[in-house]
């Protein structure tokens, strides 16, 4: 089952431009299919290509790079010979899958686009960590793009709902809540969207299965399987901080202030003792990191703060799974609770985890704001995410809180506003009812994020 993915666009801009002059790098985290895409682009656009796997590459095909890379027509023939694909001078390419394994051939990159016969793409997952980096030298002919798990309109076109989204994004433009039946429809889509995730093997036992969230959920258990069994083989001195912080996710998440408190991890640690924990979660894109601006202007990134964290997964669907055991989610009818809106604090955690995960997908960092009141002894002001149109003239920040009842306040968003309205462009409270304006801040229902 192969679905429609918006990188796609992207890969054939690439080709467009390119040229043949640079090599194009698909990062990602594990099993969300760059490799899937990266081989249906390949059929598609090019009369033949090669794709080198080398989770299973024989070491004969590696042997290549150390052999015979000063004789690129003895190196291509015997590349063609061993897949048996003819190569044709510009109109074929050559996959490097999983190319993080193997250094050498991502260091090849540099000749082989020199060379200028055929067109190359690498898939890879953990592409900065330091051991898939050592002693190569890193080409300057790559252009890197970040591929992620299905968005929720990706979801919806596998679902084949493409009208509603396209209904979505005009009443969003139109600032027009959608007809009460159709919001139904598509709040029920994102609370799927939110059980199955973005993992397209997740999403394929649900169709496969009738829309069977059990099914998904065994798929998304053996990636969380994977994830770990990757944990496992990071060098020791970082791995348990690394396992530590990925298993408390769900717990980080369900608290309040939902923010990584370092001491309560292990007492006396602190956040420099995490640097390298951080680098690894978001590198694997694993998880979605999420700092504190300590005063949102002008590039949100020049004030962030090392030392408050927030930490959510990079699809709520593997969240899902990873919070609750199987016993869970079936005895206590957890899938039963989010679909009819009643799961409580526990929901309220997969929504903030289902927008992070949406404005990712839309290449936005996250960041989040609060401010401590020394008179009250707390925080007066608490912001979700703050967003950023990053322009270099007129900048402007828009603040975003995330709301999982119908029942709220808004206090925070209000004295936010008064705070540093010079620098807003639109205030977005993300809630489960339908399009609204209150006091000139846009309420949006959660699947209207996908237009921010």
């Amino acid at each position: 089952m192969i679905f429609k993915r918006k990188i796609y666009s992207k890969f054939l801009a690439w080709k467009e431009e390119s040229q043949g002059q640079k090599a194009l790098l698909v990062e990602g985290a594990r099993r969300i299919g760059k490799s899937t895409v990266v081989e249906e682009f390949a059929k598609n656009e090019y009369k033949s290509y090669i794709l080198i796997d080398f989770v299973r590459t024989p070491d004969a095909v590696k042997e290549y790079f150390y052999l015979h890379l000063n004789d690129l027509d003895t190196f291509y023939m015997l590349l063609s010979v061993h897949y048996g694909v003819q190569l044709y001078e510009r109109e074929s390419i050559i996959i490097f899958d999983e190319v993080q394994l193997f250094p050498k051939a991502r260091e090849a990159i540099k000749y082989l686009v020199a060379d200028g016969r055929y067109d190359f793409m690498e898939t890879g997952s953990l592409i900065s960590i330091k051991e898939n980096v050592k002693d190569i030298v890193i080409p300057s002919e790559e252009r890197h793009i970040k591929m992620y798990p299905m968005d929720f309109e990706e979801f919806c076109w596998a679902l084949e709902e493409k009208p509603l989204v396209q209904y979505i994004r005009t009443c969003f433009e139109k600032k027009e809540p959608l007809d009460r039946s159709l919001h139904n429809k598509a709040m029920l889509l994102f609370k799927q969207y939110m059980l199955v995730g973005g993992m397209p093997m997740s999403l394929v036992a649900f169709l496969e299965g009738r829309r069977d969230f059990g099914k998904a959920d065994l798929e998304k258990r053996d990636i969380l399987e994977l994830y770990r069994n990757d944990m496992m083989k990071i060098k020791a001195h970082y791995r348990s901080k690394v396992l530590a912080i990925f298993d408390q996710i769900p717990g980080l998440l369900s608290r309040h202030e939902k923010r990584v408190v370092f001491n309560r991890i292990v007492e006396g640690s602190s956040a420099d003792q995490y640097e390298e924990t951080f680098f690894w979660l978001s590198d694997s894109m694993v998880a979605n990191e999420c700092r504190r601006a300590n005063d949102p202007n002008v590039g949100l990134s020049l004030t962030e703060s090392d030392t408050y964290i927030k930490c959510y997964m990079g699809d709520t669907g593997l969240l899902v799974s990873h919070a609750f055991d199987e016993n869970e989610l079936l005895e206590d009818e957890v899938y039963k609770q989010i679909l009819t809106g009643k799961l409580g604090l526990n929901e309220g955690m997969l929504y903030e985890n289902a927008i992070a995960q949406m404005l990712v997908a839309n290449g936005h960092r996250l960041f989040f704001y609060t401010h401590y009141n020394e008179e009250k002894k707390r925080n007066d002001i608490e912001i979700d995410f703050i967003i950023s149109n990053n322009s270099k003239t007129r900048y402007k920040i828009f603040p975003i809180e995330v709301k999982s009842s119908v029942n709220y306040s808004i206090t925070s968003l209000t004295k936010f506003k008064e705070k540093y309205k010079g620098r807003i462009g639109c205030c977005y409270i993300i809630h489960p009812r339908n399009l609204t304006v209150k006091e000139d801040i846009l309420c949006i229902p959660p699947y209207m994020t996908i237009c921010l």
